[in-house]
């Protein structure tokens, strides 16, 4: 048995979105001059646009249609996305990705963002050279902790499940990992908050002991 197909996460394992998605909304309030707390920012973690637009509405009685909120919100987070300088890849995983790539083993995105965002990130940072796949979650009808994205993966990888290891860094990208019976790594760095690894395989906060030659005793 040996590693031969690793399927990434995106948003939290490849780059981390969410300060663009802040950024973007929070201008998206100006624009609306409504006054959102951090508390009621806060409980939109997790949630579609749709629904937190839809939040807006009935909170503070607003006559936009959800679509039109949206269409606004989704303006600003393309000009953070291609403008903002502070954006770029998650340290290491670039190295990461073409080590994996130079020593023959299959990558998939698997990752529950819309396949327009996934396109891009491939686009912007020059990634799509080095996967063999892509699967968006938006396109599936099971979401994650549902395993059924990983169960993709690994069949559009063309290998066994115990061939393969995830990469993740959230709690229900985690159990996803668990329930599929694959190997999962999972990645946690200085902003990643009240997420649980205990179902993790190995815990790591550097990339580099994801090269072959460290993870290969586990399989």
């Amino acid at each position: 048995m040996s590693l031969k197909a690793v399927l990434f996460d995106m948003d939290g394992v490849i780059v981390d979105t969410e300060p663009l998605h802040r950024k973007a909304y929070f201008k998206t309030f100006d624009q609306l001059k409504v006054s959102v707390s951090e508390k009621l920012y806060t409980s939109f973690t997790g949630a579609s646009t749709k629904r937190v637009c839809e939040t807006l509405i009935s909170e503070f009685n607003l006559s936009h249609s959800h679509e039109d909120i949206a269409s606004i919100k989704r303006s600003h987070f393309k000009d953070y996305f291609y403008n903002d300088e502070e954006f770029d890849l998650i340290l290491g995983v670039r190295k990461l990705i073409e080590h994996y790539h130079e020593n023959g083993i299959t990558l998939i995105l698997a990752s529950s963002a819309t396949m327009t965002t996934i396109n891009m990130v491939f686009e912007k940072f020059g990634l799509e050279k080095y996967f063999s796949g892509k699967i968006s979650g938006a396109d599936l009808q099971e979401s994650k902790p549902h395993p059924e994205i990983f169960l993709k993966a690994a069949e559009m990888a063309g290998e066994k499940l115990e061939n393969c290891m995830v990469i993740e860094d959230s709690t229900n990208g985690i159990l996803a990992a668990h329930r599929a019976n694959i190997f999962c790594a999972a990645y946690k760095s200085f902003h990643t908050h009240d997420q649980d690894y205990s179902l993790a395989n190995i815990i790591v906060s550097d990339y580099s002991e994801l090269e072959v030659d460290k993870i290969s005793k586990f399989f």
